[in-house]
């Protein structure tokens, strides 16, 4: 095979471990974990939606589209429990449990449109915190 016939073909090669049960649900659950337009509950609603007091952010805008955090489902359990499953399947291995989050080893596995929530969500979460530019994994006692 010609090395223009294999690079070719490697554009149309799809990553196989993308298809995968636990990945598509990670997907699922990182595209339901936002829902439509700002946030509504009670502090927004008592602050006109002046954000600036708190912590993490209620209401995002990912790609020019307003969304919220739904927080009831993505508690720092409840992302970690969805992350180790697709990066189990993904990576064929465990995921580290503390220390330094690999965030472009987790966007490979996350489709493209929905790359913009990864960080947002594992901060707001509690799961990760940033330091010196990068992403720490809290270890899992500390949020629990």
């Amino acid at each position: 095979m010609s090395a223009e016939a294999k690079l070719t073909g490697d554009l149309f090669e799809v990553d196989k471990r993308l298809s995968l049960k636990p990945v598509v649900d990670f997907n699922t659950y990182l595209s339901n974990a936002f829902g439509d337009g700002r946030c509504v509950c009670a502090r927004c609603k008592e602050s006109a939606n002046d954000e600036s007091a708190y912590v993490f952010p209620h209401s995002y805008e990912f790609n020019g589209i307003p969304l919220h955090r739904r927080f009831a489902s993505t508690t720092a359990g409840d992302v970690l429990t969805n992350l180790k499953k697709a990066w189990l399947s993904y990576n064929k291995e465990e995921m580290p449990g503390n220390g330094s989050l690999d965030l472009e080893a987790i966007k490979a596995f996350v489709e493209a449109s929905l790359q913009v929530r990864v960080k947002p969500l594992l901060l707001a979460s509690g799961l990760a915190k940033e330091v010196d530019g990068g992403l720490q994994l809290m270890v899992e006692g500390d949020f629990a």
